[in-house]
């Protein structure tokens, strides 16, 4: 998953960007950038790091121009160095830059016409590259010397029928505009906003509104699945929905774990769909453990606490938060190695005691993926002296890989892999396991977006919305998922970095 910003403003727009990328920090803590655009000439910064770390004042005040692109980065394909990082640029035609969130996939399929068709070269290992090239490729084939807004529709168009996967676009043309698209499913998020000046607008698109509201811009809508957005340098709007089949159905789990809550998408309330999800995980626990003994929920922070509220609440039973949370920790789902990842823990939380000494405690989860993290916290939990432990998660059993720019693991590597819930349940070491039921996250989710056709829920029931996802695809993945893989992507971002400080 990434974090992708577009902005088209009346001054010039690079602080706007930082701030903007910075609301989106939990998207991608891997690496950061910005281009922005002044008149025909782009100024790029980018590199591995979090965003306070690779922008100072005097990178932003060099990035001049009233338009620009931002991104941070989670790798879910090729490596971790800082030739990777987005916003990438091709100079042919025009100019143009490119900000991706998401998978591609067809990435190889579409190297391989890049060079033998379109004899263009891709000299990363980004599929972020080859839809960059796609869309250059379609532009440079439609275009005539100018850019015109009918040219950019159907170079997207084209883009549609060429990529299989998941997209949210935000890209530049020098010295004419910012597009933004999503993929004909809507899989990944993007917004967008306007913010009214004495000029007329300065325009945004970001991957979650929260970008969008502490700058001030209103949120207009989403942007649809196949639909293009073409933002002029001059503030002038154009938008079209491109003649390709469509159907409405975004990534679940971006409510389940991926977005802040003060965030809305596809019409829909982040913050009220994790309430629902403790209230309806409290129903089921109610339904099949009336005369439970629980003394206290605890959410395991943060992404949990907006359900356990509510779970408390229907359960009649305090809410007390006796996890505290280092937040200056990474997410440790994607950390390479099962060492880094228990290290990690043990530095992120730290317990309470009072709040679990003697009490029978059921802990919140947003989602259980490989289980260690789940394992560390029930034997934290008692250490602290809780006399039994439970263990409830707002989403279903994970078991299959996402194909849809999510880096999670193999899924050989997820604790339900292959096994029962009451096998699970053994493994963490808890008295008790529950989780919510598909049925009731996808009616946590609908919200009141009629729009919505339905929600890709592959990493819980193994239903892929797109084509080419097949046995093939899935282990070649698992390959460049695993343990293994993930320290060697390490290692060759090392020697990457030493390599470029060296020249």
């Amino acid at each position: 998953m990434c974090g992708v910003v577009g902005l088209v403003g009346q001054k010039a727009v690079s602080f706007d960007l930082y701030d903007a990328i910075s609301m989106l920090q939990h998207r991608g803590q891997d690496a950061a950038g910005i281009v922005t655009c002044e008149g025909d000439r782009l100024t790029l910064r980018k590199e591995n790091g979090l965003v306070r770390d690779v922008f100072n004042q005097s990178h932003l005040e060099s990035l001049a121009g009233n338009m620009g692109l931002a991104h941070v980065r989670y790798p879910t394909a090729g490596t971790s160095s800082a030739a990777e990082a987005q916003p990438m640029y091709v100079n042919s035609p025009f100019g143009i830059c490119m900000a991706h969130n998401g998978n591609l996939i067809n990435a190889n399929e579409l190297n391989e016409e890049l060079f033998r068709t379109d004899r263009r070269h891709i000299n990363t290992s980004s599929d972020s590259e080859v839809l960059l090239n796609v869309f250059a490729h379609e532009l440079q084939g439609i275009a005539g010397l100018r850019v015109l807004p009918e040219d950019v529709f159907k170079a997207v168009e084209r883009v549609h029928y060429r990529a299989v996967g998941a997209y949210a676009v935000v890209s530049l043309i020098t010295g004419y505009g910012l597009v933004g698209f999503r993929d004909p499913n809507g899989i990944r998020p993007l917004v967008l906003g306007r913010r009214k000046t004495p000029s007329g607008y300065d325009y945004m698109l970001a991957s979650e509104s929260v970008a969008l509201s502490v700058l001030g811009f209103e949120l207009m809508e989403d942007i649809a699945p196949g639909e293009v957005v073409y933002i002029e340098s001059n503030g002038r709007l154009h938008r079209r929905m491109t003649e390709v089949k469509t159907r409405w159905s975004p990534c679940i789990f971006e409510h389940v774990y991926l977005a802040r809550p003060d965030s809305i998408m596809d019409g829909v309330s982040v913050y009220k769909t994790r309430l629902k999800m403790g209230e309806k995980l409290a129903d089921k626990i109610l339904r099949l453990w009336p005369e439970h003994d629980i003394d206290v929920v605890i959410p395991i922070p943060d992404t949990s606490c907006t359900a356990a509220l509510p779970m408390a609440h229907r359960l009649g039973v305090k809410y007390r938060e006796g996890l505290v949370k280092n937040r200056y920790i990474g997410r440790t789902f994607i950390m390479p190695g099962q060492e880094e990842r228990y290290k990690s823990v043990r530095r992120k939380l730290n317990t309470i005691e009072l709040e679990f000494k003697g009490k029978n405690v059921l802990l919140v989860d947003d989602s259980i993926v490989r289980g260690t993290t789940s394992r560390q916290i029930v034997q934290m939990a008692r250490d602290a002296g809780a006399q039994k432990v439970y263990l409830a998660s707002a989403a279903p059993p994970v078991r299959h890989p996402n194909v849809y720019g999510i880096d999670m693991p193999a899924p050989t590597e997820f604790v339900a892999h292959d096994q029962t819930e009451a096998e699970i349940q053994a493994y963490i070491g808890v008295d008790w396991l529950i989780y919510q039921d598909l049925e009731d996250l996808q009616a946590c989710a609908a919200g009141i977006n009629e729009k919505i056709d339905g929600f890709d829920c592959s990493v819980f029931n193994g239903e892929y919305v797109t084509e080419g996802v097949n046995a093939r695809y899935l282990e070649r993945i698992e390959q460049q998922r695993n343990d293994q893989a993930k320290r060697q992507r390490v290692i060759g971002a090392k020697d990457s970095s030493e390599l470029h400080n060296y020249h």
